[in-house]
């Protein structure tokens, strides 16, 4: 029976993806085999020996130590696009809620006080104070063209805005489903250069750290809205403030509220609702539970943030498991190690991504305690496990 730990309450959709026949899942057990999370920061959280798989019921993996969990070989999964369509809604309100003033609009009718009289000339006289604008004809520049973008994009497009978008690493997959009145902007910076609205949807990493930065800033249009449902880094805050306070930017919509932008009153600043949805969480637990499942039952890798993509159809054979350094011969010193066991090899696939590789291989017959050891020990393999 396999022991799942879970860190934070995970969907019951995704739960019942792990038969209860083979599957113990608890928020509190000794020895797992994996782990299951949300939000909770692993961060300084010691790994268990057991542990041979990390999943996140959600896209980001900035509260987990990936590269920790690299060094040992446990793959981290994700489910990227599970929650895309609760993000792209909420992205496309926050355009709303900017572009009409909705949210000053709705603090001033809340302070109202008298008759309906006494209201109806408070209304008439203040709510200039709120007018805005449609977003019919403005410009939006999308910077980020995965699963969350592209729907962003796409609804956008429906709403009649002239839609913009750059990702230099964007899928086939995406491009087919993007509008194809949708065009590509040469680069960032010609992207914030002729946008009304600029929409981010970018991973946070050391690449896109303030990307979004004061001399992009300086060349979007004046009066100008900015939105990110990314993550709070991947925008110069400080640049943001300055730019809000100069009338710069007509608002900042951000899921991700800091001391800074709080303070801010042309920002909107929601509580990281983005994929706060029932959906969202169903979607999210079901799709990460299926990947930590087919790889602790089959060694498949699907979807891992660290690892490369494997699945290899199962032999009628004895499976084997291997994660190592991705530097030459590994394989050849495997294979070796298996001849001197005198097994055979049914089938065999071995990936690299980066720094690490992944291989699984088919056996005729049981791999022996001793030869599993001497597997291990080969150096730059980082795990080994019969499957």
């Amino acid at each position: 029976m396999f022991k799942i730990l879970t860190y934070n309450n995970i969907s019951a959709a995704g739960l019942e993806k792990l038969p209860r026949e083979r599957y113990e899942v608890a928020s509190e057990l000794s020895h797992p085999d994996a782990i299951l999370l949300r939000s909770f920061d692993l961060h300084g959280v010691p790994i268990p020996e057991t542990v041979k798989a990390v999943g996140r019921a959600g896209a980001g993996v900035n509260n987990i130590p990936v590269a920790d969990y690299s060094k040992r070989g446990i793959p981290v999964f994700n489910a990227p696009g599970a929650n895309a369509n609760a993000v792209a809604e909420l992205t496309i309100a926050g355009m709303l809620l900017a572009a009409r003033s909705i949210c000053s609009g709705w603090d001033f009718a809340r302070s109202l006080a008298g008759d309906d009289d006494a209201l109806h000339n408070q209304v008439e006289k203040g709510k200039k104070r709120f007018a805005g604008f449609e977003l019919a004809g403005k410009s939006l520049g999308v910077l980020g063209l995965g699963a969350i973008g592209v729907k962003v994009a796409n609804a956008a497009t429906a709403l009649g805005l002239h839609v913009a978008g750059f990702d230099p690493s964007m899928t086939v997959e995406s491009a087919w489903r993007l509008s194809s009145s949708a065009v590509r902007a040469g680069s960032i910076d010609d992207l914030v250069t002729n946008a009304d609205l600029v929409s981010l949807h970018i991973p946070l990493n050391d690449q896109t750290r303030g990307i979004i930065d004061g001399s992009r800033i300086d060349r979007m249009k004046r009066g100008a809205t900015l939105l990110n449902f990314s993550r709070a880094g991947v925008v110069d805050e400080p640049a943001v403030c300055a730019a809000l306070e100069s009338g710069k930017l007509h608002a900042y919509v951000c899921d991700f509220p800091t001391r800074a932008i709080l303070g801010q009153p042309r920002a909107i600043v929601l509580p990281h609702l983005g994929a706060s949805t029932a959906e969202a969480e169903d979607n999210c637990a079901s799709m990460v539970a299926e990947q930590v499942r087919d790889f602790l039952e089959n060694g498949d890798i699907r979807r891992s943030v660290n690892f490369p993509e494997v699945v290899l159809p199962r032999n009628n054979g004895v499976r084997l498991g291997i994660a190592n350094e991705n530097v030459p011969n590994m394989v050849g010193q495997i294979s070796a190690a298996l001849g001197e066991a005198n097994l055979n090899i049914l089938d065999l696939l071995n990936k690299s991504r980066g720094d690490y590789a992944y291989t699984l291989i088919d056996l005729n017959s049981e791999v022996l305690p001793e030869t599993l050891e001497r597997i291990r020990s080969i150096k730059g393999v980082l795990s080994a496990r019969i499957i």
